[in-house]
């Protein structure tokens, strides 16, 4: 297979898995929906949907959230991990929605990413599901199929997001991302792998993959 081919096989077989997405996590607006992603860092999708309401009850704009302290965050977000630096990322980027931007999420990397708490993919989560501009954020499912499916070298989570825009159509990015990473949960997780279910993994994977693969199953 050519690596076009490869490509278009990863675009057919996600779309016949996928063809309503799911979105990850619960939101209603740009600004839940930045605040869930911020808290999913280190966490688990589904850990992270049992907590945002309970913030969300208290407050779901940044003008209810600065009424809160850091403190009072914290507490509601603690089972969600990394509490401490998450709660001051809430609160900080609360208060400067608040003070340059109207209260309003921004649409843009450059100033998203100078929010506290929040990192390119973050940021390019925000951009393509809240605002549906083109972004292919790069989380460790994408990370990792891209190396199996020998479409990245897998060095870093940067190149892979190079190669990930210059492989796939930028109208599909957005919808893209969000199957391969519901792909990886449901067929090519990184532990309690079964090869015989990951039909892409199967068809285009890195020789040095499945070699791998075959040899700690025989």
């Amino acid at each position: 297979m050519t690596k076009q081919e490869k490509v278009d096989f990863v675009i057919t077989t996600l779309n016949e898995l996928y063809p309503t997405i799911p979105i990850p996590l619960e939101h209603k607006d740009p600004y839940t929906l930045l605040i869930a992603v911020l808290m999913s860092a280190q966490s688990t999708d589904v850990r992270v949907n049992q907590i945002t309401p309970l913030l969300f009850a208290k407050a779901d704009n940044p003008y209810d959230m600065i009424k809160l302290s850091v403190e009072e965050i914290r507490e509601i977000i603690k089972p969600v991990g990394l509490s401490p630096m998450k709660s001051k990322g809430i609160y900080g980027l609360s208060k400067i929605l608040i003070e340059k931007h109207n209260g309003k999420v921004p649409k843009t990397y450059e100033d998203l990413e100078e929010l506290p708490a929040v990192g390119h993919k973050t940021a390019a989560v925000v951009l393509s599901q809240a605002f549906g501009i083109p972004a292919f954020p790069v989380d460790t499912h994408i990370h990792r199929l891209m190396y199996r499916w020998n479409l990245s070298n897998g060095k870093n989570v940067v190149q892979t997001e190079k190669d990930a825009k210059r492989l796939f159509p930028k109208e599909l990015w957005n919808d893209l991302h969000l199957q391969i990473i519901w792909y990886g949960r449901e067929y090519s997780p990184a532990r309690g792998w079964d090869l015989d279910k990951d039909i892409i993994t199967k068809t285009i994977g890195r020789t040095s993959v499945i070699n791998e693969y075959n040899k700690k199953k025989s």
